[in-house]
């Protein structure tokens, strides 16, 4: 059965740091592009970083310079490193992996709760 297992959630005060991880089962996903996602309570998902098989990184809004997305190919594993972390950051964090061409395919991991506060 492929599927994505997130772990790595927890809670901590403000300007902490914490690191998740996202391990892929199932199939390899060297091809795949993969994603966090942030989902705040009450409010939609949304992206927070996104990396490419060939390691090119992008970040959505706050997440410039605090955190840092990673992938090993090798052990089927992406990372979410978050420093300085903020209450806003507080929510379920999702990872995604997709493949835009022939095989298509998209998943997306049960989610990890992050919470933020004094």
């Amino acid at each position: 059965q492929v599927r994505l297992v997130e772990f790595g959630g927890g809670s901590v005060t403000p300007g902490g740091s914490l690191r998740l991880s996202c391990a892929a089962i199932g199939q390899p996903f060297n091809a795949a592009t993969m994603a966090w996602y942030h989902q705040a309570p009450g409010k939609e998902r949304k992206l927070v970083a996104s990396i490419t098989s060939g390691g090119r990184s992008d970040y959505e809004g706050s997440a410039e310079g605090r955190f840092t997305i990673t992938r090993d190919n090798r052990r089927n594993t992406m990372w979410l490193q978050m420093n300085s972390l903020k209450p806003e950051d507080t929510g379920v964090y999702y990872c995604k992996a997709w493949r835009s061409m022939t095989p298509m395919f998209t998943y997306w991991g049960q989610g990890t709760q992050v919470n933020v506060s004094s």
